[in-house]
């Protein structure tokens, strides 16, 4: 079995800068986190009865084990959205990462 760590995702309105992008994933990173990815994305979804489309940016953090919940609650406290998609989940990976990951 690989070293674990948590992979957390979520998305953000394509309306922030990427500066704006930047901040918000600041905030993360002094949480806890010890990367923060982000790109342009698509995403279609239901919406109050409606099919929306609109495009957004999305955020993959990676964090360990134990920053897990500093992390999850800099996101909830900051994050725009009414219903913000914020879902987290185990991964495996090689050990060199995951020690870069666990000692950020």
């Amino acid at each position: 079995m690989g070293a674990q760590i948590s992979v957390i995702q979520t998305t953000l309105p394509d309306t922030w800068l990427e500066a704006e992008v930047g901040a918000f994933a600041q905030l993360i990173l002094e949480a806890g986190a010890a990367c923060v990815q982000h790109s342009p994305t698509r995403s279609t979804y239901k919406w109050e009865g409606e099919i929306e489309s609109s495009k957004e940016w999305r955020l993959q953090i990676k964090t360990s084990h134990n920053h897990l919940e500093n992390v999850l609650k800099s996101i909830r406290e900051n994050h725009p959205y009414e219903v913000p998609q914020i879902i987290h989940w185990s991964a495996e990976t090689n050990a060199d990462y995951a020690d870069w990951v666990n000692s950020a």
